[in-house]
């Protein structure tokens, strides 16, 4: 009974050194301890146990560390940590740090720090500083002061400026200023036929207005890789505005036509008013004749008189009426 007794307590005594060393070794790195020792880099065991204490994974900055001290760059675990702690990436700015040294650029540790807190990729960075990049424009049309459309699609070769990566307008800028280049060279040209004849007229003139300034890269060149024609804008125009021309001699004409339809009808009611005013003036002529006889103002043979011119007239009015519906009738 004693013999198990010990043996009971020593096996407890065993598993909770294993679980306490577990334990230690789970929060103490030791491991990364020792690598760091075996690359040259002289790293105490308690910033370690510090790191963990501030929430930084000692990994995501020792491991950089290494990295960097074999490439021969001086970069501090305080200045890793710092930067992993204000939420940037420290193994993508390490291997920027060395990309760099590799390509004899002059790149500091805080720069790239800035670069890549402020969003960037700091390694393409310095990849596209090494490897410039191309970008193509979609076609941008202008218009020729003769009226035809041009379009043209550009090959933009920039390359990264590290001084201006931070704050300075990204690939959207640079290709909005080539377009407006190219839209105002275009539109600076005589004719259609210039610009297809000496197309690179419009790389060197775009090209000579400093457009990668305040921008995040540097314009190397500027190609044109394609011209083709478009409409006829001013052929166009000049038919909208005929169209529109003719729309407004229609609207004037039948203004007047509508002011002649009014006038007619302002005559036809005063021709009315007249013939109005002529039979309420012969309904009057047998009063007033009546009223004379009685009067004694007219004989009789007055009235007769007056009678026979009357009737004279009407048969007159007949005869006419007569012959000129015999002309008609000729004509036809």
């Amino acid at each position: 009974m004693p013999f198990d007794a010990i043996s009971i307590i020593t096996l407890l005594i065993v598993v909770g050194a294993i679980i306490v060393l577990a334990i230690l070794l789970t929060f103490v790195p030791v491991m990364l301890w020792i690598s760091a020792l075996a690359a040259g880099v002289k790293v105490s065991i308690f910033t370690l146990v510090g790191m963990r204490l501030r929430r930084v994974i000692p990994s995501r900055v020792i491991n950089p560390l290494i990295k960097a001290h074999k490439a021969g760059l001086d970069v501090t675990t305080n200045q890793l940590e710092s930067h992993y702690l204000a939420g940037g990436n420290v193994d993508r700015v390490v291997n920027a740090l060395i990309a760099a040294h590799r390509a004899n650029i002059e790149l500091k540790f805080e720069r790239s720090a800035a670069i890549d807190l402020a969003g960037r990729d700091v390694l393409e960075a310095v990849q596209m500083s090494v490897n410039p990049n191309v970008i193509e424009t979609p076609f941008i049309a202008g218009v020729a002061m003769d009226g035809i459309e041009v379009k043209a699609k550009a090959r933009i070769t920039v390359r990264a400026n590290i001084d201006r990566l931070v704050g300075g307008a990204g690939e959207e800028t640079i290709v909005a200023r080539v377009g407006e280049g190219i839209v105002s060279t275009i539109g600076s040209s005589e004719n259609h036929k210039k610009v297809l004849e000496n197309p690179d007229r419009i790389s060197q003139t775009v090209l000579s207005k400093g457009l990668d300034a305040g921008t995040a890269f540097e314009i190397l060149s500027i190609d044109i890789a394609d011209v083709d024609i478009g409409k006829n804008i001013g052929a166009e125009l000049q038919t909208e505005q005929a169209e529109a021309d003719k729309k407004i001699a229609q609207a004037k004409a039948e203004e007047r036509r509508a002011m002649a339809v009014a006038a007619e009808q302002e005559m036809k009611a005063k021709v009315e008013e007249m013939r109005a005013k002529v039979v309420e003036a012969e309904s009057q002529v047998p009063l007033a004749m009546s009223e004379a006889l009685r009067s004694g103002n007219i004989g009789v043979m007055d009235y007769m008189n007056y009678k026979n011119i009357a009737a004279d007239t009407d048969m007159r009015d007949s005869i006419g009426n007569v012959t000129d519906d015999r002309k008609d009738g000729r004509k036809e």
